[in-house]
């Protein structure tokens, strides 16, 4: 005699929850390097704009201690109509000790490239270096910030782009007192160069 409460393979696959829309949305947000508004976060979950704007409240709430856990280190922040994770203001000292504790490296040849577009362009988005370098610099910018030698100025109002700027550390490193000290473009970065308006070049 057989079972008819038993599962079958059909009934077990049928079993498999979906991911959870807050976990979806946790994804997305962990790999980002610019906010992204409701829209473009709905798309990318495949899922309604109102139960996106939910699950972000419910993510907010998490983070901030408001739910049944703990506050977090990190918090998730509107910037520029878009939203993006960021590290908790009470904790930026303690992140910028650890960075500066790293043992230094020197900077790649992507990586200066990269700073020097960034230190003659500014405020300049991810996504026009990437255009004036002809090549991803999503890593690149990353590594930039944790050094300390760019930092992001603002957000566009209408796209929500963070525009980067350098920083003091940068003046420091090269010994100027400001940015307009910088010598003129150096020939050997063609790659970037034919990106500047005419007015830029100094």
């Amino acid at each position: 005699m057989t079972d008819d409460t038993s599962t079958s393979p059909e009934s077990v696959d049928e079993a498999v929850p979906v991911s959870p829309l807050t976990e979806k949305l946790e994804a997305i947000l962990l790999i980002i390097d610019e906010p992204l508004g409701l829209v473009a976060l709905a798309a990318a979950v495949g899922a309604p704009v109102p139960a996106v704007r939910q699950a972000i409240e419910t993510l907010v709430d998490d983070y901030d201690g408001n739910g049944q856990g703990p506050r977090r280190g990190f918090e998730l922040r509107e910037v520029g109509g878009g939203w993006r994770l960021y590290v908790r203001e009470g904790h930026d000292a303690l992140v910028a000790e650890f960075i500066g504790g790293q043992a230094p490296a020197r900077l790649s040849q992507a990586a200066l490239e990269t700073l020097a577009v960034i230190a003659y362009k500014q405020p300049v988005t991810r996504s026009q270096v990437a255009s004036i370098r002809a090549v991803n610099v999503d890593s690149v910018v990353r590594t930039l910030l944790a050094r300390g030698l760019i930092t992001e100025l603002f957000a566009d109002s209408e796209t929500g782009a963070i525009n980067y700027g350098t920083t003091d550390a940068l003046l420091q490193n090269l010994g100027i007192n400001s940015i307009d000290e910088l010598p003129p473009i150096s020939p050997l970065l063609d790659d970037g160069a034919d990106g500047f308006d005419e007015g830029n070049i100094r």
